[in-house]
């Protein structure tokens, strides 16, 4: 006569092991006991036979639930980018209206602002050479100094020196910085220029960050910026 595990000892309790073991010597006991098969999940089905439905479904709902958060994260990226590029090309088709580069650098900031949620956006050119009212001037060599020599793109924290969005600086944490070459009717060579986004966020531009929208607008800047000539 087999006799079961004393598993309400009070000196040591059960150990799994011990279970275990019992268990493995004894399988029909847990078989026969359909409302504890129940309990944990498990449906017996005939002699020797468990379904493991209920345990399997949790398992496949909780898969589902995983898959469906994904999805959902994917999609909300996906409206995210879309609106992005909606905002982007409405963004293009404001700078082409402008009728000046002052009106351009205005409205520049404007879109920054308005479409975007940024502190603000300015257009900066190298000197020797007239700066139209509204842009900001660079000393010769600014660009490479701000870029480097073959830079394109910086985004970032805001950093001491870059003095570029005046009276709204402090609101600046980070910044996009994309080089143009803008040639202006009548003047030969075309001049070094940096077109310069602003964010009060601190993680608004990172170096990880991919820069085709604001790069795109500065395409955008440096097209509309050339239409006119630099006048005394």
């Amino acid at each position: 006569m087999s006799v079961s595990p004393d598993l309400s000892a009070e000196d040591a309790g059960p150990h799994w092991p011990e279970i275990r073991a019992w268990l493995q010597a004894h399988p029909q006991t847990l078989l026969d006991d359909r409302s504890l098969l129940e309990e944990i999940g498990l449906k017996p089905h005939g002699r020797n036979v468990v379904e493991f439905g209920r345990a399997a479904l949790t398992r496949l709902e909780a898969a589902a639930e995983r898959e469906a958060d994904a999805r959902k994260r994917i999609e909300a990226v996906a409206r995210a980018n879309f609106a992005a590029q909606t905002q982007t090309h409405v963004a293009a088709l404001d700078l082409m209206e402008a009728r000046s580069p002052s009106d351009l650098a205005r409205r520049l900031d404007a879109v920054a602002q308005g479409r975007f949620g940024l502190a603000g956006a300015v257009i900066a050119l190298e000197k020797p050479g007239l700066v139209p009212f509204g842009w900001k001037s660079l000393e010769s060599g600014g660009v490479d100094r701000l870029l480097g020599e073959h830079g394109l793109t910086w985004l970032g924290p805001n950093f001491d020196g870059l003095g570029l969005f005046g009276p709204t600086a402090e609101e600046v944490r980070s910044v996009a910085l994309i080089r143009m070459t803008p040639a202006f009717p009548g003047s030969d060579p075309a001049r070094p220029a940096i077109c310069a986004f602003g964010s009060s966020e601190a993680d608004g531009f990172t170096p990880t960050m991919g820069c085709e929208l604001v790069a795109f607008i500065a395409r955008v800047v440096e097209r509309t910026a050339e239409r006119w000539p630099l006048l005394s």
